[in-house]
Order: C-alpha cells, then structure tokens, then sequence
C-alpha cells in the first residue's frame, strides 16, 4: 500500500470520527417507540442471510421492524412477504464524485457513508426504534455511527459479532499494519459497550469478552437456516433441473442420457406403483424419481474471495479422477461415480479459478468429473442445496472464531459436508458424525473416494446425512468408523431451526415487549 493511499484511511478515520460528533449535535431528539427495531447491514442487504432472519423473527414477534442497507441482490419472498417489514436503502456513492483522485475519493465515500446513515436512522425512520441492531463486520463507520445515534436517540444497541473487521483488513496490510490497529482501537471503543451482544460462536465470546471487556448482555448465537430451508422432494429437484436447462446444455455429453421434461441428468418420470407394489396402467401417475445412473452432485458456496483457497478443491478432484478411472471396472460397491461440482456465488477470483479448472479438465483429460459456476436466486439455491448429494466447505477465518453460513444452509438441507479445518470448526461440524474434516487435498480426496464409493448406495453417505434428519437430537448417533471420533459428553450433537434457536436465545433479551407462545410462558 502507498504512502498516499495510507495516509487517506488515516485521514478517513479521523474525519468519520469527527462528523459523528458534529452530526449528533445536530439531531432532534424523540423518544424510541416501543417493539421497533432497525437492522443496520452496512452492504447487500440480500448478501446478508443472518440479518435477514433476524429480521423474519423480530417481525413474526409482531416488532416494527426495519431493514436498513444498500440495494442489490433480490430479496427472497419469505422475507417481503411478511407484515411490519420496510426496507430502507442507503443511497450509494455519485458515480460523478468517483471520478476524482483516489485521495479524495477515499475520505469523500467514507463521509458520505456516515451522513448517509445518520440521515437513514433519523429521519427516514418512522420512529426512533427502541432496538438497533448492527452487524459487525463492517466496522468502520457502522459502529461509531450507530453509538452516537443511541447515545442521543436512546435506543439500544444490539452488536452481532459474525467476524472481527480488523481481522479482515491484517489479510490484505498484516497484522502489525498501523491502520490494523488503529482499525483494531476504533472496534474495541465502538463495541466494547451496547445493551446485549450475540456471537456466532463460543470461541468468539471468549476472546472478546477476554481481549474487549464487553459491557451489556452476552449471548451465543449460532447461526442457522431459516424454516423454508430442507432437503428436496424428488419433485422439487426434478422442476429445478429443469429450470437449470440451459445451464446444463454444455454439459450434456457428461451426462446421461437425458429428454425433457420426461427426465433430467438427475431425476424422471415413473410410473407409480400400487399398494401391492406393481406399475399403474395410469399414463399420469408418473412422478419424479433421482435417477440410479445419476452423477453425484457436490455444492460450495463461496464469495470467491482470498481466504478460500480453491486449489485445494481443484488437485482433491484431479487426484478423485485418476482414482475414478483406475477404479472403473470394480464392482459396482466399490465404483466412483462422475461428479457434477457445482460452485454458487459471485466474487472477484472467481474468472481465474474457472479458467484454471477448466484448463485441468483439458490437459488431463477428466472424465468423471466436471465444474460448473452458477449464481442462483435464493429460492433455488435452497432447492439446489437439498437435492445435492455433499457439500464442500474451504472456508477459513480471518479471526478463527467465526464459523462458515454454507455449511449451516446445508445442513439445514440436510446435507453432510467435508469441511477445511480451522479452530473452532468443531462447534458446527463434528468429524464422523454429520461431516467429515480435511486439512488438504489429499485428504478430502481420500474423503469423497470414501464417501460416494458405490454411489448411490453409500453407507458411509447415509450415515453423515442421518444425523441431519434427527432435529434438535439429545444424543448424537454412533461414530462412523466407531473409532474416528473419542467421545465427550461436553461435545452433545445438536440440530434445531433458526427460530426455536432465535427464540431461546434473542427473545429473553427483549422479552418485556415481546410476544411469547403460551408454550414460552
């Protein structure tokens, strides 16, 4: 980073700080209104899936509740559909201002930013809500802006910790990088105090109740998917398949044999059978059945960027396809099948890696596997989740406290995962028992020979999945291999929806306004 460019973060820090300060001179002040809360997403309010729940549950407890962020993915109907829900857009940057040097640029965009968020949360609000809720990352300016609005409005601040922001910025500076510290002190004096906080994971209420000294209310939340996410119907993944045609096309000589709508490279039609298990004579009782020829289909969810590291992927499926070849005429128990790799998500490495996956194919000739990136609206790529057959997570943490929403989303779809290790990885995914964890390329090829051996009849596969179906467990199922994992009765597997989670953990810290079940009571 140049001298220039350093010196205008630095600039654009002081200056952000220092219109806080003014602009919170100058507000009017009203008392909050009771069951109001604004969610505060500083970003793509679609790419923001925790908030979006949070903002389901506020609104299904009867609170005003309010969505604040820039526009841009399109927002799942589960969420517009519901009563007491507004949408509240920041405006963007001018495309004209963008023009200038980049010195001006920098400190110019960050103000704009502040304004733009003090003006949203004071004056397009109906209300001055009785909650805020902030997601953290970002850091910078959210966290001072939504400090100073409290202060003078009287709300309370909610601060969901899903990362450290200064974490995320030592991946590109270094850690010992002066605007990591100086962004690490603006975190710590912004966080430190706020009427309740709530972490994705245990390890990351340890550290910054330890490092921070919090001040308010501190609850675990881990994230889960919301109640539309589940595993497919063999009728639902055989309308997405079609839906997904055009996508395929280039793939159909990978496939098997395939006329729609009669069948896909997934799923057909089949005649029904009785209740004494014989074909119907009836032309339309067929229905959709997975296919026995079928490619396994294994998903990632990515935002392609630096801390997810595809080449581990890329040599684990050039090392399953040589095994896949050498392997081709055993028995059907111990064949592999082709795979299908389907890698959702938009992000800036994302041209690279397909071009490097597509070279790989080409000099090493695959025949088993294939990749495909495809970006999916969220009622599709829930679908597309519970009709895969494995999940692929090569998330890391900046911090190393936060945890992966992919694999949450999948296991909500009931979808095992083979996961990278990192600590804390263990709070979701527990080796042996609903995935499997590697540490490099080897090992997760080594992992999928194993699990999609005898494909679609894997024991192994069956035994991962079958934990997932077992909501809210009190005890997990036994270990596959019996000896893969030592038992510790601290170490309970269990699985609930994001509402039942929500509501014994969020609800509590606002119970004196909010609806409770007679079951609650």
């Amino acid at each position: 980073m140049t001298s220039s460019s350093t010196t205008t973060l630095a600039i654009t820090l002081v200056l952000s700080y220092a219109v806080v300060y003014v602009v919170k001179s100058l507000l009017k002040r009203d008392p909050p209104r009771s069951r109001s809360v604004a969610l505060v997403v500083l970003g793509d309010i679609g790419r923001s899936p925790r908030m979006m729940y949070h903002a389901q549950s506020f609104a299904k407890h009867e609170f005003e509740t309010y969505i604040i962020g820039y526009a841009g993915v399109k927002l799942p109907t589960s969420l517009l559909s519901l009563p007491r829900i507004g949408i509240l857009h920041i405006g963007t940057f001018p495309t004209f201002l963008s023009k200038l040097p980049f010195i001006l640029v920098g400190p110019l965009k960050v103000i704009y930013q502040v304004l733009a968020l003090i003006y949203t949360l004071t004056s397009k609000l109906q209300h001055t809500p009785e909650y805020i809720m902030v997601q953290n990352p970002p850091s910078i300016p959210t966290l001072a802006v939504v400090w100073a609005v409290s202060k003078w409005k009287g709300s309370k601040v909610i601060i969901d910790w899903h990362n450290l922001g200064y974490s995320i910025l030592a991946l590109k500076l270094g850690p010992k990088h002066p605007l990591v510290r100086i962004a690490e002190w603006f975190e710590r004096k912004f966080g430190r105090k706020a009427y309740a906080h709530l972490f994705v994971t245990s390890a990351m209420k340890n550290l910054l109740e330890r490092e921070f000294q919090l001040q308010g209310k501190r609850e675990v939340l881990h994230d889960r998917p919301p109640e539309n996410f589940h595993r497919a119907s063999a009728f639902e993944s055989h309308q997405l398949f079609i839906d997904l045609r055009d996508d395929f096309s280039p793939l159909f000589s990978f496939f098997p044999k395939t006329e729609y709508p009669a069948s896909t490279p997934f799923t057909r039609l089949e005649r029904a059978s009785s209740m004494y298990g014989t074909p119907q004579a009836i032309p339309d009782q067929e229905t959709p059945a997975y296919r026995p020829d079928r490619p396994a289909v294994l998903v990632s969810s990515t935002s392609w960027t630096a801390d997810e590291d595809f080449s581990i992927l890329l040599d684990s499926l050039s090392l399953y396809e040589k095994k896949a070849q050498h392997k081709a005429a055993s028995t059907p128990e111990n064949k592999l099948p082709k795979i299908l790799m389907v890698i959702t998500g938009k992000g800036p490495e994302r041209d690279a890696y397909m071009k490097q996956f597509g070279q790989r194919q080409k000099v090493e000739k695959w025949e088993y596997v294939r990749c495909k990136s495809m970006w999916l609206s969220s009622e599709n790529y829930s679908i597309l989740l519970g009709s895969a057959d494995l999940g692929i997570s090569l998330h890391t943490s900046s911090s190393g406290v936060d945890l992966p929403m992919k694999v949450v989303d999948m296991f909500g779809c009931g979808l095992p995962v083979c996961a990278l290790d990192f600590p804390c990885l263990d709070e979701l995914v527990k080796d042996g028992v609903n995935g499997l964890v590697f540490r490099n390329a080897e090992q997760l090829s080594a992992q999928l020979e194993s699990v999609l051996s005898g494909f679609p009849n894997s024991k192994l596969l069956e035994h991962l999945a079958s934990s997932l179906h077992q909501e809210s467990a009190k005890t997990p199922p036994a270990h596959y291999p019996p000896t893969h994992v030592e038992e510790d009765p601290s170490n309970i597997w269990t699985w609930t929806s994001w509402e039942v989670n929500w509501e014994r953990v969020v609800l509590p810290l606002i119970a004196t306004h909010a609806v409770l079940r007679e079951d609650q009571l």
